[in-house]
This record gives C-alpha cells, sequence and structure tokens, in this order.
C-alpha cells in the first residue's frame, strides 16, 4: 500500500460511499462538487491506498426476520485462563473463524474478548457455546448477553469533527 494524505475532498468522498456505496461515480462527484474523471481517479487511489476495505450490503435483521426466523443476537465476554500472545492468538483465530461471530474484540482491562454472534435459536447457540467455550481448556468464563433490541447500528466511521 502506498503512504496516502487525505485532504477534504477524500474525506467528502468517504464518507459519502460509506452513506451509499451504490452511488454512479456521475452522482458520487455531484454530491462532492467535483469531476466525474476527477472522482473516478480518487477512489481509485483511496482503494489501492486501502482506506476503502470492502463495500459490502448491510441487509435488514427486521425485514428478513419473518421469513429466516428471528433468531439470536448474543454479546458475550470470555476470559482465558492464559493470556500470553500465544493463548490469546488461538481463541482469535478459532473465534474469526466460526460463521457465527460477527464480530471478534480483544478488550481490556476487564475480559480478554467480546464477541457479537448470531444464532438461529437456543440449540444453535449451545452447540456455538461448546464448539468455541466448553471445547478450550483456556476459557475460564463466559458471560452471554442476549440481544431484546438493537436500538442503532451504524458501521461508519466518522470522519468530520462534530
Amino acid at each position: 500500500m502506498e503512504e496516502i494524505t487525505l485532504d477534504l475532498i477524500d474525506l467528502r468522498l468517504l464518507d459519502a460511499l460509506q452513506q451509499d456505496a451504490l452511488q454512479t461515480n456521475q452522482e458520487l462527484a455531484g454530491s462532492v462538487h467535483i469531476s466525474p474523471p476527477t472522482c473516478m481517479r480518487r477512489v481509485q487511489r483511496l482503494r489501492a491506498a486501502g482506506m476503502i476495505e470492502r463495500q459490502v450490503a448491510l441487509l435488514s435483521a427486521d425485514r428478513l426476520s419473518p421469513l429466516l426466523g428471528h433468531g439470536l443476537q448474543v454479546l458475550t465476554e470470555i476470559s482465558l485462563d492464559r493470556q500470553d500472545a500465544a493463548s490469546l492468538d488461538a481463541f482469535e483465530a478459532r473465534a474469526v473463524a466460526d460463521d457465527a461471530v460477527q464480530q471478534c474484540w480483544r478488550v481490556s482491562p476487564g475480559p480478554d474478548f467480546i464477541l457479537v454472534v448470531i444464532a438461529r435459536d437456543m440449540p444453535d447457540y449451545h452447540a456455538l457455546a461448546q464448539r468455541l467455550f466448553n471445547a478450550d481448556a483456556n476459557v475460564r468464563n463466559v458471560k452471554a448477553f442476549f440481544s431484546v433490541k438493537r436500538a442503532k447500528f451504524d458501521p461508519r466511521l466518522p470522519l468530520f469533527p462534530i
């Protein structure tokens, strides 16, 4: 990745893409008041520099749940017996490899990890717990918090001073 500096136009482009990555180059250029060729060059530069990690579709859990089942979203605190680098890396590798784990955070102080996991139902969560927590002799403590309502979810990074 090349070294890059960001100016106000770059920040505006990144912010606009965070809000709607399906905009055409023409629409994006118009929203930040630059020409389409300049816009395309800048976005390609931002991608090449790794500023845009990937583009994904954010699905509506509220709209899909009646069709797929409501499922469980669980925030889980995990504390390990040993916190040496190899032990932390080993647990992290197992957690991120599991499709049920949506997010994995190493945290401090307190527990060693916070996981956000999704399960179809309680038996599915139990199978996940067996796989990730009970089968690992280094897992000392697990606290699971079952979501009853998601009041806010916004993956955007703040790019401008508030």
